[in-house]
């Protein structure tokens, strides 16, 4: 016979709600400023979090054109 009662175990810890890993970082009052003046003349007003995103991905492709020099 079968066992009625089997029990099922709980997975432990939070469930995932991403796929990319969170990143956290300190940023100067300054620059979240700046940053929120950006955000706010764009046409779709993206989130803080989205304007850091684009932000950080014009950035690296200026860089990337560009070579470095000093």
């Amino acid at each position: 016979m079968s066992n009625s009662n089997a029990v099922l175990q709980k997975k432990r810890g939070r469930p995932p709600i991403g796929q990319d890993p969170v990143l956290s970082f300190r940023l100067h009052p300054v620059w979240k400023e700046a940053i929120d003046q950006w955000r706010s003349k764009e046409p779709d007003k993206p989130s803080r979090s989205e304007a850091i995103r684009c932000l950080i991905g014009m950035g690296l492709d200026a860089a990337m054109k560009k070579p470095r020099t000093k």
